[in-house]
């Protein structure tokens, strides 16, 4: 049976995919898929299609909130230094390093590293609460684990440590697989989740503030460990992938699959894929449609506001804001602050996206035009140096510069590490740093991402892109020997759909079905997939 055509480049439209797979035996799930009126067709497994079927189940929300919940918003003081909003600052911690810290968790277990496990029930109400807002997840969770379509998975995972990713690690977990886990930002880890996974026997090792060195040191303490070998990866951004290519080959070659999530990581992974030094396959989610237009989209269209005003407590309206680049993270931060009434330039490279910046109302520029203007540079683009220490020493006084891309390269915040130049700690994860002649620059997390080290990010919207994850982990991991060659692959379309109709009942929408006629008439299956593999949404 033929399989998915691996996808080539990031740029190229996905390639026609004619094979998909769900199933939990060691069968692929691409073998539930079969032509029809010469067009792929899509056929779900039983307990997909009961999911579908109960839609109410897994819609409906508490009316009331339950007493663990309430007890935590009637216990809790402004000044509880383990709720979300403190966990930025930390200020009741102590400086000691977690890694010199003796911790067990209440079964006697040590094999983790985080700030504090103490913090442990105040990261399980945490987690509660993004229960509440992640429910295909859940449904996915109840309805699966039946069949366990994850035993004898074992998933290293390296993402950003945060209530939404505690759910998800906990769904896996659920259907069968064991987790070993690392932060993929230094800034972006809860503490408070950390400490209440750690309670419930994950062996993670993460903390909010991490060094350098103690990021890598946290990623080898999740890979190297006697008596277990990592079958899945489940990367953000690409390091864990680096790090067992570099280090750990032998490991990296028994590999069944690597699920990545990033711009920078997907490129990473083309990189390797190019040079013939890919020998897993891989899956590319951020190129899939319910990564790119919900996640990127719509996250960072509320994130973005929600980051700069807890960091810096400044008003919108009037401001000159010029965003480094126009794709789907880029719209999402244009969107929202043309709304507040900012004035909004933008910078782009690409003609496509610069057209559409323009038809959107915006002002196309160089970055060299507004620099000494602006009151706010807002990167996007998942390249390096787009703000060169050039554009720095340009800037007007009190200018506010962040990054909203994954990777903390795209601000050149190492040329600012100089003798010259003053660094002044204003609050946690916002710096001055003050030039010879006075003038100062407000630089929010280093340079890194700004809505995950400085705020919180829409748990519904993380929903969407963990149940992504998920199933493709289960793709991957069930798919016959031969099924993905050592390459770069694409979700199928159907897969992106089914995510998407896991979500409609929250809003209590009801999808159009087609009749018969219609069907025949535009050469569609009923039930999907709607759209062909090169359609742009």
């Amino acid at each position: 049976m033929q399989g998915v055509r691996p996808c080539k480049s990031e740029s190229t439209p996905a390639p026609l995919v004619t094979a998909a797979k769900l199933t939990f035996q060691k069968v692929s799930v691409m073998e539930k898929w079969e032509n029809s009126a010469g067009a792929s067709a899509f056929h779900m497994p039983d307990w997909m299609i009961q999911f579908a079927d109960q839609k109410q189940e897994f819609n409906k929300r508490p009316t009331k909130i339950g007493r663990r919940s309430l007890s935590r918003s009637i216990s809790q003081s402004s000044t509880d230094s383990y709720s979300s909003a403190a966990s930025y600052t930390d200020s009741s911690d102590d400086e000691t390093s977690p890694r010199d810290k003796q911790q067990k968790n209440s079964k006697g277990s040590s094999d983790f590293c985080v700030k504090n496990i103490k913090q442990a029930d105040f990261g399980r109400r945490e987690i509660e609460i993004a229960e509440q807002e992640m429910p295909a997840l859940m449904a996915l969770r109840k309805r699966a684990q039946g069949e366990k379509p994850l035993a004898g998975a074992k998933i290293v995972g390296c993402t950003h440590i945060t209530a939404q990713t505690a759910v998800l690690m906990e769904t896996l977990c659920a259907l069968g697989a064991q987790c070993r886990w690392a932060a993929c930002n230094i800034y972006s880890t809860l503490n408070e989740v950390a400490a209440a996974l750690a309670e419930s026997g994950f062996p993670v090792f993460a903390w909010k503030g991490e060094s350098e060195d103690d990021f890598w040191w946290c990623i080898d303490r999740c890979v190297n460990v006697e008596g277990w070998q990592p079958n899945m990866i489940l990367d953000d951004g690409g390091d864990l992938t680096h790090w067992i290519y570099k280090k750990y080959p032998n490991m990296f070659k028994k590999i069944k699959g690597i699920v990545e999530e990033s711009v920078t990581g997907v490129h990473r992974l083309y990189q390797l894929s190019k040079a013939g030094k890919l020998c897993v396959p891989a899956m590319n989610v951020n190129d899939s449609v319910t990564k790119q237009k919900f996640d990127n989209l719509y996250c960072c269209r509320e994130s973005i506001l929600d980051g700069l005003k807890r960091t810096t407590d400044m008003m919108f309206g009037g401001k000159q804001v010029v965003v480094c680049g126009y794709g789907e993270v880029g719209k999402g931060c244009c969107a929202a602050l043309k709304a507040m009434g900012s004035i909004m330039y933008v910078t782009e490279i690409d003609p496509i996206c610069a057209l559409q910046a323009c038809m959107d109302g915006f002002r196309l520029v160089k970055l060299n035009e507004v620099i000494r203007q602006v009151d706010v540079v807002i990167t996007c683009t998942g390249n390096k140096n787009v703000v060169t220490r050039e554009h720095l020493d340009r800037m007007k006084n009190s200018c506010i510069v962040c990054n909203m891309g994954h990777s903390n390269t795209e601000i050149d915040v190492a040329s600012l590490r100089t003798p010259e130049l003053t660094w002044e700690r204003v609050r946690s994860q916002v710096d001055h740093v003050i030039w010879p002649d006075g003038k100062r620059i407000v630089l929010l997390a280093e340079g890194r991402l700004l809505n995950l080290s400085c705020s919180t990010v829409p748990t519904f919207v993380l929903s969407i892109t963990a149940t992504t994850q998920a199933l493709a982990l289960i793709e991957l991991y069930n798919a016959p020997e031969g099924r993905y060659k050592q390459d770069v692959y694409l979700l199928p379309k159907k897969m992106d759909e089914y995510v998407a109709s896991l979500h409609l009942p929250t809003f209590d929408a009801h999808l159009t079905e087609l009749t018969d006629e219609q069907a025949k008439y535009l050469g569609l299956n009923k039930n999907g997939p709607f759209k062909p593999n090169y359609y742009r949404y």
